[in-house]
């Protein structure tokens, strides 16, 4: 039976791409100087301006979606007869996938004979979305749910989430790193190298001497991990740094060139917490969030 796959905004997934692949979005929130927000328009958000704003120490905070939200997002796809696949933020940096493990629990009480299936991607922005779009592709490939949550978590421990910040006040401010020790010391034009780890969690791996390197470094891990690039779509994600994200993108395409590369914006809820200047990038890799060396 064909199944609804839902996610969420921190997916970062334009909207072109969520109506070509049929996929529901539940919004996080966020409040930007005393006014509250969603950002389910990616091509609409201003990350210039937002991320200027946080430059210049606007107050930004955010919430989780919580358990009320997903039962009653979920409810309406089992009311209908439609089992649901949903594709969560990393669980090791929000409380969220937790939510979504109670609001399943909750919408099933009225629909026990539907299945909801919780994909952990152990990752945010593209790291998430890419595997939202990977799950609606098996949906149409006419996939049961059940199956399809089994490929999708095998495919969240391969998909290897790699960024650096210009400033880790940011990510200090949110508690979202976890081994800041590794990168104290970053005031001497070092910068920090970051990933994603087996349980979600960010962690320092390395540093490097300058912004320009700290791109390079992201590329040399590409070439270094990536595999059969040439039928891998990756995500290239920028905090109002767009031409640090397009110096990376002829880096990676020099010497191992992808199928696809989807560029955003850094939507601001997880942008508010990774901060103006961060670049990531987001590929399958055979190591996955194994790949855990220094560099």
């Amino acid at each position: 039976m064909r199944f609804t796959v839902v996610t969420d905004t921190s997916g970062n997934l334009q909207k072109r791409q969520v109506e070509q692949y049929d996929l529901w979005v539940i919004p996080f929130l966020y409040n930007y100087n005393g006014e509250e927000h969603t950002c389910l328009d990616t091509d609409a958000f201003d990350g210039d301006t937002f991320y200027r704003d946080l430059k210049s120490h606007a107050e930004v905070t955010t919430s989780q979606i919580n358990p009320y939200t997903y039962a009653e997002t979920f409810g309406r796809f089992l009311r209908e007869g439609r089992d649901v696949l949903y594709v969560s933020m990393s669980s090791g940096i929000s409380g969220s996938c937790r939510s979504a493990r109670l609001g399943a629990q909750m919408a099933l009480e009225d629909w026990p004979e539907r299945r909801i299936e919780i994909v952990d991607t152990r990752g945010a922005s593209l790291g998430e979305g890419l595997i939202a779009i990977r799950a609606a592709e098996l949906r149409d490939r006419g996939m049961d749910v059940s199956d399809a949550a089994k490929r999708l978590n095998r495919l969240s421990e391969r998909m290897f989430n790699i960024f650096t910040v210009d400033d880790l006040l940011f990510l200090k401010r949110g508690g979202r790193l976890s081994n800041l020790a590794a990168v104290v010391g970053t005031v001497l034009h070092l910068k920090p190298i970051l990933k994603g780890d087996e349980e979600g969690r960010i962690v320092a791996f390395g540093k490097v001497r300058g912004r320009r390197h700290s791109i390079e470094a992201l590329a040399e891990q590409y070439e270094k991990l990536v595999v059969d690039p040439e039928r891998q779509t990756i995500g290239v994600a920028h905090a109002a740094c767009r031409a640090d994200a397009e110096y990376l993108i002829q880096l990676l395409k020099a010497k191992r060139p992808p199928r696809n590369i989807l560029l955003v914006d850094y939507e601001p809820v997880t942008g508010s917490h990774v901060g103006p200047g961060a670049l990531a990038l987001f590929f399958e890799s055979a190591a996955g969030v194994r790949a855990v060396n220094a560099l």
